[in-house]
């Protein structure tokens, strides 16, 4: 039968919306899931990867890739289009700018691990005889503290500078990342609760949070506020077209610079789409505020299309990994990956005990964050804050604003050696310059104190 239509894109979206609902079932049926706090996308995306490495579904890993890509940038474009308008009395708050600057200098120090782990392991494999590309172990940093739209941006950038699978790697590191964020971080602050250690202890997590389902009988929170008359453009494509606008904004302006450059920092450029398309969603915003229409964003239903955007990214991200190559490479990547998801752990966990308050909210944020992304920070954040009582959860929005410099350096860095040809070992020395950095920064404000616990 000859069908008149490509359909494969479609097929691919339908594949991971059957296994985010199917994510949705299992950790409403399962305690174990519940237990975990495991999120429906990472249980679908889970059971996709299974069902495509069986061979009971067929599909393209390079689309799952596109998806994973685009959703990517879909959810930084909408950060950038989020008005969250004025909060009276928080700039007065001192925790409000401690707070997010000690998260920032804390992920500059996981980063700068990371890498550092990740280089001296590539360079002992390459000793042993194993010839790994220069940049393999950097792609830990990128999957575990930037998370998986990163790890697949950069690596497939360098997959065309001679990185075989690059993306695939990446990926893989990402999907470890979560599970140490999930399965590591949420026994870690239940341990933090026992010991009295939460600020306003939890009486339990509620039904609909362990469950995943808001019950028919609770009245659950609004999607957002209607901006425009539906008998002229329904809200939602409106706030969807301005996704639009600044996708085309974004595509275009990189395809210019891409022209002035070099064709390698050219290629670069496109690993960092979701950068850009942030900043020009910033720009968009304060031009519609000039124009006095900034209205028209609704901050609750932007957030929707930001969220929506992340779980289908994470589907997408897990059902991407292909088994078969990451078999190939599995002893580099186990040690690499376990060594650093190890200590991680250890270094939040030695910081968090030494801040001045809200030692778990803290660290639990953080080190979900620097494991997976800032929505499993948040997740964990929920755990020991359920209501949202403590400063963290806005903390946590706010520290992009102190760790761009440093994450935004070395996502530059990372790509150093295929970039610029730098030595593998000096660009781990530099790494080594960017955790000294970071860890002065830590002393000289006084946000590394004694032990407080």
């Amino acid at each position: 039968m000859s069908i008149p239509f490509p359909f494969e894109p479609f097929i691919v979206f339908g594949y991971l919306a059957v296994f985010l609902l199917s994510g949705v079932y299992l950790r409403a049926k399962f305690k174990f899931f519940q237990h975990f706090l495991i999120p429906s996308c990472l249980i679908g995306g889970i059971l996709g990867l299974v069902f495509i490495s069986t061979g009971i579904i067929h599909t393209s890993s390079s689309l799952l890739e596109t998806f994973t890509y685009h959703f990517f940038n879909i959810s930084f474009i909408s950060v950038g289009l989020t008005y969250t308008g004025s909060n009276k009395g928080s700039g007065a708050s001192k925790d409000l700018v401690r707070g997010p600057f000690w998260m920032g200098l804390i992920e500059g120090v996981t980063i700068s691990i990371q890498a550092i782990i990740g280089g001296l392991f590539v360079i002992l494999f390459n000793f042993l005889g194993f010839k790994l590309f220069s940049t393999f172990g950097f792609l830990v940093p990128l999957g575990f503290t930037e998370g998986p739209g990163q790890a697949l941006s950069i690596g497939k950038v360098w997959e065309r500078l001679g990185f075989a699978h690059a993306a695939t790697i990446g990926l893989t590191f990402a999907t470890i990342g979560f599970l140490f964020a999930f399965f590591v971080g949420v026994p870690l602050v239940n341990y933090g609760i026992r010991k009295g250690r939460a600020t306003y202890t939890p009486k339990g997590l509620s039904e609909d949070l362990l469950t995943g389902i808001v019950p028919k009988a609770h009245a659950g929170e609004t999607a957002g506020r209607l901006t425009t008359h539906s008998g002229n453009i329904d809200a939602l494509a409106l706030h969807l077209a301005l996704v639009g606008l600044v996708y085309i904004l974004t595509y275009a302006f990189i395809s210019m610079m891409g022209r002035f450059m070099p064709p390698k920092l050219a290629s670069m450029l496109w690993g960092f789409f979701f950068f850009f398309g942030m900043v020009i969603a910033f720009i968009v915003r304060w031009v519609m505020g000039r124009l006095g229409i900034q209205h028209l964003i609704d901050p609750a239903l932007q957030r929707r299309i930001t969220g929506s955007s992340v779980d289908f990214l994470i589907v997408s991200t897990v059902m991407a990994v292909q088994v078969v190559i990451v078999w190939d490479y599995i002893i580099p990547i186990s040690l690499i990956a376990i060594t650093s998801g190890v200590v991680t752990t250890l270094v939040v966990l030695y910081f968090g005990n030494r801040i001045w308050s809200y030692n778990l909210e803290r660290t639990s944020a953080i080190y979900g964050t620097v494991t997976g992304t800032v929505s499993s920070g948040l997740l964990l954040l929920r755990v020991a804050d359920p209501e949202f009582k403590t400063t963290v959860a806005v903390e946590l929005g706010l520290m992009n604003i102190f760790a761009a410099p440093i994450i935004l350096g070395s996502m530059l860095l990372v790509s150093a050696p295929v970039l610029w040809d730098w030595d593998l070992g000096f660009t781990v020395l530099v790494f080594s310059g960017i955790l000294a950095l970071s860890l002065a920064l830590l002393k000289a404000f006084k946000l590394w104190g004694p032990p407080r616990f």
